[in-house]
């Protein structure tokens, strides 16, 4: 009775994708055809169904970019560099995008060692820094019984200096990998959304206005209360805006 109800789920998962596979043919045929809104439509169908990847949210931000749908086309953009960070289309296709936004918003710099120890830890992703401090602690193990099972001296003394540097850098690679976890957890961008939005001192509609923001500019969420988010932008400028004006990036 299992083996025919995973026969079952088996098969209607390959449905599933097959259907899937074919919307999304046909939303690249009619973008192709030029028609933008229904090949947007067609795509998000895709989405509905829980299918995600770089390439459909890219077709997604290139459709909107066609239609000069700013937020959408941007945020399109931004959640398909989170599954292809390197890829040079996205990169490119979302720098004229953002040339359509209105807030010129300075970038402040780390420095000293801040800097450097931000640079070091994003070298790699959480699971390469994870490998390469698993790949440490093997060549430890294997050092270790060289140096237990040598008889000459010399090898010994070459074998515990490796087993020593070997150790030394799974245990940093271990540090690192818990550095990167954490600032992933507290990387929490989003997109403004909503033509213009007011930006306040406090989360309530009555406190002060601090400054304004428009569609397309990303920010970076910082806490959540009731119906406001707090968020940073890139010049470390704070406030608090309503929930309903921003989309975040990281929600599937």
């Amino acid at each position: 009775m299992r083996a025919i109800t995973f026969l079952l789920i088996c098969c209607f998962s390959l449905f599933g994708f097959a259907q899937n596979d074919q919307a999304f043919s046909e939303a690249n045929a009619l973008y192709n055809d030029g028609k933008y809104a229904e090949a947007i439509d067609k795509y998000e169908s895709v989405l509905k169904s829980n299918q995600h990847s770089s390439e459909l949210y890219f077709n997604l931000g290139n459709a909107n970019y066609k239609l000069n749908n700013i937020a959408p086309s941007i945020y399109y953009y931004e959640k398909a560099l989170l599954l292809a960070p390197n890829d040079k289309d996205v990169q490119n296709n979302l720098a004229f995008a953002k040339n359509m936004t209105i807030d010129a918003i300075d970038v402040v710099p780390k420095v000293g060692f801040s800097r450097l120890v931000n640079n070091l830890v994003n070298t790699f992703n959480t699971d390469t820094w994870a490998k390469i401090a698993v790949g440490g602690v093997l060549f430890f193990v294997f050092v270790f019984l060289a140096y237990h099972f040598s008889y000459s001296s010399s090898k010994k003394r070459i074998a515990f200096v490796t087993s020593i540097v070997s150790l030394c850098i799974a245990c940093f690679s271990v540090a690192m990998a818990f550095q990167k976890d954490a600032l992933n957890k507290k990387d929490n961008p989003a997109i403004i959304f909503t033509q213009e939005s007011r930006v306040k001192t406090d989360p309530n509609a009555a406190s002060e206005e601090v400054f304004r923001l428009h569609e397309g500019t990303k920010v970076q969420v910082l806490e959540t209360y009731n119906d406001w988010k707090k968020i940073q932008l890139s010049d470390n400028s704070t406030g608090w805006i309503p929930t309903k004006d921003i989309k975040l990036l990281k929600n599937i």
